[in-house]
């Protein structure tokens, strides 16, 4: 049985949320003290997979940061296969809301990586969470793309024919189950369809987003539906010589472009502001995107 969450930055944390077991880390002042980054990873990602960038970015924004492995990943509980076709916005409607809960998030950004980045842009989208101060999108999903498929569909022989299982099994307690969820549900013929562009227009809160000139999943048109549909602000770093992990392939500028952007959310909008009881999460009712 998992204990009640204790912010601690010594060693891993659990989350009960629905009996389901999900791996943390937190590093940093607790929420309720300064504003919490919460990080949302990409489709193979887990909590050891941002590598040093959490500790990173608490050091540079003197935010507190809480990342968490989604169910199939890194060390948490097993996901049933196959995956639904809308994953990322049950992720983001019905299992997001309860961690932020579960961790007292009283005002905080979201930075997600890739599918982390969509479920953090239709969290925000669809539920309008009051705690919300600002997004961070990094490689940005909205809909898919040929080339994004087929990189996808690469990545399923390489699974098959090379050491990424191995290498997978250093952060994954179970490397198929966490392979095989992302990358069947991206190759169901349906999922060709898939798009989450209606959320873009309810986002309320200022929007960083952070794409490589050369990723292999997708290109600067996710940046630009963001620019066409977006009524807040929003910053764009583009970043040559940069695949799909700008935090890893571009480390100085991604860090920089992401300290500038929370410190100004801070100066502009969370000045005073984190003595008030956020309350608790949205109702995130049936609406799907």
């Amino acid at each position: 049985m998992t204990e009640p969450f204790r912010w601690v930055t010594d060693g891993p944390v659990w989350l009960d949320i629905a009996g389901i077991r999900l791996e943390g880390r937190c590093w940093g002042p607790p929420p309720g003290q300064v504003p919490t980054l919460v990080l949302l990873h990409e489709g193979l990602g887990s909590v050891s997979l941002w590598r040093d960038f959490p500790a990173d970015l608490a050091a540079l924004t003197g935010c507190g940061v809480f990342a968490y492995s989604r169910r199939g990943y890194g060390q948490s509980d097993p996901n049933h296969l196959p995956l639904p076709i809308d994953y990322m916005t049950r992720e983001a409607l019905d299992v997001l809301p309860n961690v932020l809960d579960a961790i007292a998030l009283q005002c905080g950004i979201l930075l997600g990586h890739s599918d982390g980045a969509s479920i953090a842009a239709i969290h925000a989208g669809q539920l309008r969470d009051p705690r919300l101060a600002g997004l961070i999108l990094m490689a940005p999903h909205f809909f898919t793309e040929p080339g994004g498929l087929a990189s996808i569909a690469e990545a399923r022989e390489a699974f098959a024919n090379t050491d990424l299982k191995a290498r997978m099994a250093r952060h994954h307690k179970n490397p198929e189950n966490a392979f095989l969820g992302w990358n069947g549900a991206w190759l169901d013929p349906e999922f060709e369809a898939w798009n989450i562009a209606s959320v873009i227009p309810g986002i309320h809160v200022p929007v960083l987003a952070i794409q490589g000139l050369d990723d292999q999943y997708g290109t600067l048109a996710q940046l630009d539906a963001l620019s066409g549909g977006l009524t807040t602000p929003l910053e764009r770093l583009e970043l040559a010589d940069c695949r799909h992990a700008p935090h890893l392939e571009q480390p100085e500028r991604t860090r920089t472009g992401i300290e500038a952007f929370v410190g100004n959310i801070l100066r502009l909008q969370l000045r005073g502001d984190l003595a008030k009881p956020a309350g608790p999460s949205p109702n995130p009712g049936t609406a799907e995107p």
